[in-house]
This record gives C-alpha cells, structure tokens and sequence, in this order.
C-alpha cells in the first residue's frame, strides 16, 4: 500500500500533534509490518488508523475487541438455512471481519485486542506469519496484496482484560502513543469550540490545563483524556447558553468540569475523596477563586458555597448542578 507524499501531507494534516506516530505506521505499514498501537484512551489511535486508511485509500475493516468475539464471528460462518438445502458450498459461507480483510486485501483494526479471547487471538498467528488462514470445508484463503492487521491496546485497564501471548507480541510492531503535548490539546480543543469560546484563547488554554492536571494528581490513578476537554468545552457553552453568562465564566467553567470529568477520573482505592473534591482544588489551582471569594477566603484556603463541589454544604439560594448521582 505504499504511500505517496501527497498523502503523507494529508494525513499529517488531519491529524493535530501524531506527525511523528504517523511516520512511524506509515513506514510500518509500507514495508510489510503488522502493528501494535499502545497508550492510553483518547490519544487517537483509532483517528490516526482511519485517517491512514483514507490517505492510502484503502478498505477498513473495524473489529472491537471484547470476549464475544468469538472464532466463528471473527472468521466467519455457513449459513444455517442454506446449509439446509445446499449442503457446505463455499457459495454459503458469510465472511467474518478477518476473511474480508483478507480477500480484500485492506487494514483490519482491532480495537482492545487484549478483551479478545485467546482461542480467538491465536487465529492471528498463522495469519500474521504465512499470510493466509485454512478454513475447514472452505479451504485457504491467502490475503491478497496490502493486508495488514494493526491492533490497539490501553495498558492502563485491566478489568475485563488478558495478556497477549508472547507469539503476537513476536509478530507485531509496537507503537507507543501518549498523550499529545499541551499545545496540540489546545488545537484539537479549538475545533469544537464555539466561535464564542474560540475568541477566549487563554479560557481554553487553561481549560486544556485543567484537564492534564487530572493525569498527574496524587490521587488520580488514571487522568481524563482528551476526550474529557473536549467535553468540557461542548458543555460550558451549552452551559453558559442557558444561564445567559459568557462561556469563561468562572462557575459555568466548574459546574461543567463536575459533569466532563469526574466520571473519566480513577482514583487510588486508597483515596477517600470524591472527584468532584480534586476538581474543585484544580479547577482553583488553574482558574483561581471564585471572583466573590475575599482575601481571608483565600488565606484560609476556604471556597465559597458557589465553588464547593457537590455533596458539600452551601449557602442559602446557592444552585447546584449534581452529578452521578441518583435523585432522590
């Protein structure tokens, strides 16, 4: 599938702050390899693949990986009925993703690959390493020119999860991808923003800080993504439509972080506090205190009821926004 530069310019184009990662696969990929892509959620593994697949203009064949991916589903099957009154013809067999992928000679994604079973996964070993898969009353099928397989994992999860035999580990390129620098956040954040947002550059900014705080907190075992700015951004001005106030305003910006983030947070089995707590001390620590907050407020490092997250005790006639929880 070699790429010439016009896509290479494309792809580099398409995707904010992955030139380096995109090199990397493309030259994978050029030269015939299998590829692993490991980090963690929101960093855009599944965006990079696509948009390789779009530059090179080649099929996409996408699989999610989770334990009901079964043999049959990812190879394929007879059809019963026809089985029935045609016997195993070749004719009745319904291509699963990995024989589509094959015979049409495209990029087979599969996402999560550490939630598929393991009967499942070792089809991938034969197939990596001699280009083509036996199937009982079918026969072999070769992959045609072009097929490759490129995997995604996030080492950070573990529920639900199996370790990848040391054979796939041994047939696949690995490509770590982290999170993108503060910068191509910002950039990709710009996008979704509202003509509003986008003339308040030092909002998001900050905004984009706040939610790469969260990845390095004491507390927080596993940060929100980008995914979570995002969010955050849709939500404050949908926020600050409603209640007629700007889209930087200081308690739109909290009450929407409570709701964008707090359930993207993991924290430490140890910590006893809420994530609406951490929001709160970051979202402090960034945007600094609430406006009608007065000096001894923040000497005493006290928040006023408008900034207290929720669950915690407020003032008279102070609204608030819950999150995650049932009402009661």
């Amino acid at each position: 599938m070699p790429f010439d530069e016009q896509a290479i310019r494309a792809l580099r184009s398409s995707v904010v702050g992955r030139e380096r990662e995109a090199e990397l696969l493309v030259a994978a990929l050029n030269c015939g390899a299998h590829v692993l892509l490991e980090g963690p959620p929101g960093t855009g593994k599944s965006t990079l693949l696509r948009s390789v697949a779009s530059a090179a203009e080649v099929p996409f064949t996408f699989v999610e990986g989770n334990a009901e991916l079964t043999p049959a589903r990812f190879v394929g099957h007879f059809d019963p009925a026809r089985v029935l009154s045609e016997g195993y013809d070749p004719k009745v067999f319904i291509d699963g993703p990995l024989v589509e992928a094959l015979r049409d000679g495209g990029l087979l994604y599969v996402e999560e690959i550490h939630r598929v079973p393991e009967e499942t996964l070792n089809l991938l070993i034969t197939v990596m390493s001699e280009a083509e898969l036996h199937i009982p009353r079918i026969g072999t099928v070769r992959a045609a020119e072009g097929f490759r397989i490129v995997a995604a994992m996030n080492p950070l999860d573990t529920v639900g999860t199996a370790r990848i035999s040391a054979a796939i580990y041994d047939r696949v390129c690995r490509l770590s991808m982290g999170y993108q620098d503060a910068d191509a956040e910002a950039a990709i954040a710009l996008r979704v923003a509202t003509p509003q947002s986008r003339h308040e550059s030092q909002w998001v900014g900050r905004a984009v800080d706040l939610v790469r705080r969260t990845r390095s907190h004491p507390e927080i075992r596993v940060g929100s993504s980008v995914r979570g700015t995002i969010d955050l951004m849709r939500l404050a001005s949908s926020l600050a439509e409603l209640r007629g106030a700007s889209a930087d305003d200081w308690q739109v910006g909290l009450d929407a972080s409570f709701v964008a983030l707090s359930g993207r947070l993991q924290l430490h089995d140890a910590v006893s506090r809420e994530p609406e707590d951490i929001i709160s001390e970051l979202y402090v620590d960034v945007f600094g205190p609430h406006p009608a907050t007065d000096s001894d407020d923040v000497d005493s490092g006290r928040l006023p009821d408008a900034a207290s997250p929720p669950g915690a005790p407020r003032g008279k006639g102070q609204p608030r926004l819950e999150t995650g929880r049932p009402m009661s």
